[in-house]
């Protein structure tokens, strides 16, 4: 019997760099897949996970890592969600959900257009996280992709979050 494929998910708000890599690291993870549009965090507290920081951190810690920008939001689905934020009152670090228009346009734009099967196939039976930003898996389009891997694939999906809010 082959095993069951999984993927993970991960952001960075909620995380110093250290408890992000423990937090991988415990869940076996060895291929980190980021699908940031831009690959820079805003706030001092979170320069380690700019690209290049985050890249050498990743090697380290003996994890690989690779861009999928194919899987990254356009800046105009992202300025839709910057709206309903702002409509709800949230910002990108306390957001909890996805506006239903903006994971309508990126399924449709994004998700649907773009082949999985060679990224299915080069995570292979490693142990692979989806990386973007937002502390909440519902608060981001990284939930998507797991939940199209899922459905597609027959992924079992885990998301990897920081302790509760204090």
């Amino acid at each position: 019997m082959q095993p069951v494929p999984s993927i993970a998910t991960i952001g960075v708000h909620g995380f110093d760099r250290e408890s992000f890599l423990a937090t991988l690291g415990d869940a076996g993870v060895d291929l980190v897949l980021d699908v940031r549009q831009r690959r820079g965090v805003r706030g001092s507290e979170y320069a380690w996970a700019n690209a290049r920081r985050l890249q050498a951190a990743l090697g380290e810690a003996g994890l690989g890592d690779t861009h999928l920008k194919e899987l990254a939001p356009t800046t105009e689905l992202r300025e839709l969600q910057y709206r309903e934020d702002a409509r709800l009152g949230e910002g990108k670090r306390s957001r909890t959900t996805l506006a239903s228009e903006y994971a309508q346009g990126y399924t449709e734009q994004i998700l649907d257009p773009v082949d999985l099967g060679p990224i299915v196939k080069w995570i292979g039976a490693g142990s692979a996280a989806l990386l973007c930003v937002e502390r909440d898996p519902e608060a981001c389009h990284r939930s998507l992709i797991a939940a199209r891997l899922q459905r597609d694939w027959g992924f079992g999906v885990e998301h990897l979050c920081p302790p509760p809010r204090g």
